[in-house]
């Protein structure tokens, strides 16, 4: 009965608050696209390049293009091997395909490292909804597939160019075909060929990606179900010996190819100081205690994380059953996993977060939710979060004196309209138009933060501001040094040649010749001047850049740029 009203009831709920309506899987799919594009796109081009990770994925791609080296994977001089490859060919493969297309100065256009990321993003997106139908019926799987798209996370990975949103979409692939054959046992038949295709490529693509990662995800939920029911022999529908040698046919090749260039040099950073690091330490000062994920959840995934408490009874009633058995088998193994790992960053549970976005709108479906009054009052975080975020995130904005600030709160105070009555009329209208009410606030909140608040803070981002202080028409390659400000983003935006040095040895690198500037953080000034006298070195005031605030560093900073002067 709910499948057959399905598509009617979507039109009516969906079609009153965002002018459209869904009656099949294509419009569906269509309907998913479009909410995931006005999702992820603001401030996806004009959000300048940030620090550290994307602007160190970025830079590397740049290197490969400028070297025509696709195998080694390098920042500057130094090796990167912390992980594959597979991010840098598809980051390359947009690049080179732009700049075939003519578009001007790709090497240094951020957006273009971020395609495979927004791909990846709005990929995650549909097959979360191809996931969910295993599971629950058409309307059940939009819903789940629409928490995904405004989830907040997720928005934030689809803007970057690293390799969480690739990754979240290959991992979604394979546990949908995986919930399949679990599902299906009874049919007594393998999986069709095409779905152990996408299953087995799509492990590949993750390995390639970030190692070993996808493989506990669909290793632990794999072996939960088959603890859990006494048997794996579900297992052997997905064809595991021929999947496994398609898997190492398309992974190998480059492994073989870097070991052999890199030698145990290789395995020493991405397994010893990269994967085994963060499992027994914090890396780079990200380690945080057991409970981490399960805090930061309520943020990062509104706005539908406080549906999950109001279905979470439920959900443990009903455990037993095999959809909610392997929906569990998912999400819990893997998450306990990253409670316990020393090193802890948000997006780590990222693949996790469609079998919660399915639970919910299972027992949304099913109504079953919780009407305990304790557990609804967590419904209060959509107005809260709806007026918060993008109030803090204007302020920031006039705080550091952004111009045209003013136009991220017409879609601030729509978020938080459509926020309080997604609060308000919670018990009255029930929990999917409260859900979606709270989608279309937090579609609103993007359009403030990231469509206009983040872009105008041009202080957090001082490397696009020194590109202008370091331009000039008679040196077209000026060689320049940067002392004490050693950020990424200033490697890939002023060019590979750039050293990153201290306040000393950039007077050196000004004493080497003409067209030479030394960008001097002004905690590096006197180091640089006494050397600068020692040398007997002449040298311009380039300018200044004050005011300016490290993210990273979490500390506002200036500086100085100086120039040789020209020899007559």
């Amino acid at each position: 009965m709910i499948a057959r009203l399905a598509p009617q009831s979507i039109t009516r709920d969906i079609g009153v608050l965002f002018g459209f309506a869904t009656a099949a899987h294509a419009r569906a799919v269509a309907f998913l696209i479009l909410i995931s594009l006005a999702a992820f796109l603001p401030g996806f081009f004009n959000i300048p390049p940030v620090d550290r990770d994307e602007a160190r994925f970025a830079q590397a791609t740049k290197q490969m293009i400028e070297s025509g080296d696709y195998i080694d994977i390098r920042f500057q001089d130094e090796v990167r091997y912390k992980k594959p490859v597979g991010i840098y060919w598809l980051q390359a493969g947009v690049v080179r395909a732009a700049e075939a297309i003519g578009v001007p100065q790709a090497h240094t256009t951020i957006w273009l490292y971020r395609v495979p990321s927004l791909i990846g993003a709005i990929g995650a997106v549909l097959l979360t909804y191809w996931a969910a139908l295993a599971f629950v019926t058409a309307r059940g799987a939009f819903l789940a597939a629409l928490m995904m798209a405004t989830c907040a996370l997720l928005n934030v990975e689809a803007r970057l160019a690293k390799t969480d949103a690739m990754l979240l979409l290959c991992c979604v692939a394979a546990m949908g075909v995986m919930a399949r054959a679990y599902l299906t046992q009874s049919a007594g038949r393998d999986i069709p060929w095409s779905h152990a295709l996408i299953l087995w490529t799509a492990l590949a693509a993750g390995v390639l990606l970030k190692g070993p990662l996808i493989l506990m995800v669909v290793g632990l939920a794999a072996l939960a179900v088959s603890i859990a029911d006494r048997s794996a022999r579900w297992v052997l529908r997905l064809r595991p010996l021929v999947g496994i040698l398609w898997i190492l046919l398309l992974v190998l090749p480059w492994f073989v190819a870097i070991m052999g260039r890199a030698g145990e040099s290789f395995l020493e950073e991405s397994v010893g100081q990269d994967l085994l690091a963060k499992i027994f330490r914090g890396q780079e000062t990200h380690g945080a205690p057991p409970g981490y994920y399960l805090l930061l959840f309520w943020v990062t995934f509104w706005p539908a994380a406080p549906l999950a408490a109001v279905a979470a009874p439920a959900v443990w009633r009903y455990r037993r059953e095999p959809a909610l058995r392997f929906l569990l088998a998912w999400l819990v193994p893997c998450w306990i996993v990253f409670e316990l790992v020393v090193t802890k960053l948000p997006h780590y549970v990222l693949p996790l977060y469609p079998a919660i976005a399915i639970l919910i709108a299972r027992e949304i479906e099913r109504r079953q939710l919780s009407v305990n009054p304790h557990l609804t009052r967590f419904t209060v975080l959509w107005p809260i979060l709806a007026a918060v975020i993008p109030a803090a995130a204007v302020w920031l904005v006039v705080y550091m004196r952004g111009q045209f600030a003013w136009l991220a709160w017409p879609f601030g105070a729509a978020g938080l309209i459509f926020g309080f009555y997604a609060w308000r009329l919670y018990d009255v209208e029930g929990a999917e138009r409260s859900l979606l009410r709270a989608c279309l606030a937090s579609i609103l909140m993007t359009f403030a933060v990231l469509g206009v608040a983040v872009p105008l803070m041009r202080p957090i981002f001082p490397s696009l501001a020194l590109i202008d202080l370091v331009r000039n028409d008679d040196c077209r390659n000026p060689l320049i040094a940067a002392a004490g400000y050693h950020e990424p983003s200033l490697v890939f935006l002023l060019g590979t040649r750039t050293r990153l040095v201290d306040g000393s040895t950039a007077a050196e690198v000004l004493r080497g010749g003409e067209c030479r500037y030394a960008i001097v953080e002004s905690r590096q000034d006197r180091a640089f001047a006494q050397r600068a006298e020692l040398l007997g070195l002449r040298y311009t005031l380039r300018g200044r850049l004050e005011n300016s605030f490290n993210f990273n560093g979490g500390r506002a900073i200036s500086f100085a740029i100086y120039r040789t002067e020209p020899q007559r």
